[in-house]
């Protein structure tokens, strides 16, 4: 008798808990979706100003990751970390449109000392097909498996010269509405799954996501991605 009512208890209890894993999973997909469109938002005022990051990089540029509102407090040992998301262009040689966005962390290195206390967004651009294809599959750590550059800025910076030219990613960092070139070696930049799982609903990876073009990309991505295409609707070799 006992042992049937403990069992009637937790019964009851699992019950009363189902209805909470909607919820969480709509809560969850909600706060990816408000990174989407913070991310949207930093990309619209950063390609508004002419003399942040030239046009001729974001031409000719695979991918972009922005990281929006990244904190110094999140980064502490253990392992926290800022998150964010890369949309790249599609097709076989990122030539294409810009397409659907894959969610993105980034962590640990030295990124906590370099920030501040304020809240920083990073934009990272992806300049060449093999930093892309690295950023799809695996955990890459910036200035050892990639080779990153702080970007140059203004419309009139020597975007030619060899450190820029060698350069796998390029990276950006804006504080307080300042804006300029940052160097984050020996940070790391991965696909976050969970994150895309939240987003989309299911189980997917970053390299279905961009490399597939039957994924459809969110609604909360369409700021990103409209000024991403509408500021480089076609990469320049």
């Amino acid at each position: 008798m006992k042992f049937t009512k403990c069992c009637i208890v937790l019964v009851a209890s699992l019950l009363a808990l189902g209805p909470l894993s909607p919820a969480r999973n709509a809560t969850e997909a909600r706060t990816e979706r408000d990174r989407l469109q913070n991310a949207g938002t930093v990309m619209q005022e950063i390609l508004k100003v002419p003399d942040d990051i030239p046009q001729d990089l974001i031409d000719k540029a695979r991918c972009v990751v922005v990281m929006p509102s990244v904190l110094k407090a999140a980064f502490v040992v253990g392992g926290s970390y800022g998150r964010g998301t890369m949309v790249c262009r599609t097709g076989k040689d990122f030539t294409g449109p810009w397409g659907a966005p894959a969610m993105y962390a980034l962590e640990g290195g030295s990124v906590g000392l370099q920030i501040g206390g304020e809240a920083t967004d990073f934009v990272f651009l992806v300049m060449n097909d093999r930093g892309a294809g690295s950023l799809l599959h695996t955990k890459v750590k910036l200035g050892a498996d990639a080779s990153i550059a702080a970007g140059p800025k203004g419309r009139s910076a020597a975007v030619d010269t060899d450190a820029y030219m060698r350069a796998e990613i390029l990276s950006y960092s804006r504080a307080r509405g300042v804006f300029a070139g940052i160097s984050l070696d020996g940070s790391t930049l991965r696909p976050d799954e969970d994150a895309n799982r939240k987003l989309y609903g299911k189980s997917t990876s970053a390299a279905k996501i961009i490399l597939e073009s039957e994924v459809t990309a969110p609604d909360a991505a369409h700021d990103l991605i409209a000024a991403l295409q509408n500021s480089s609707p076609q990469l320049k070799r």
